[in-house]
């Protein structure tokens, strides 16, 4: 891999953090909509737990490359723990907030919807 094209993955890197956000905080302002204000807080939770999984799977991948400096510990500690970590969260936004779970499960899948927003960019501007 040439520097070129690590510079074009870390642009698509950034502009994919940068489209989670934007659908998670357009997701949050449907589910008002949809759900009510506790549908948005459940989108939101579910939004962010999906964010933190792509970010902690990233560092793990980065940590493991070619040329890295020795990875930390915890990196591997969050990749390992983050189903359970998933689903303290789901049994929490569910059980002990009462909230709807069908918000929080579609607010996981704002990482999909970054890369799928990601594709259509590069197919548009043609990089």
């Amino acid at each position: 891999m040439g520097p070129e094209d690590a510079a074009f993955y870390s642009r698509a890197i950034g502009r994919l953090y940068r489209w989670m956000y934007y659908a998670g905080v357009l997701g949050t302002g449907a589910c008002v909509f949809w759900r009510g204000w506790q549908g948005a807080i459940a989108f939101a939770a579910g939004a962010a737990a999906a964010y933190f999984n792509f970010k902690w799977l990233h560092e793990a991948v980065m940590a493991m490359s070619p040329g890295a400096p020795p990875a930390r510990g915890r990196i591997f500690v969050f990749l390992a723990l983050r189903y359970a970590m998933l689903g303290v969260g789901a049994y929490a936004i569910v059980m002990i907030f009462g909230m709807n779970a069908i918000p929080a499960l579609v607010g996981l899948f704002v990482p999909m919807a970054a890369v799928i927003i990601e594709i259509v960019y590069e197919l548009a501007h043609g990089t």
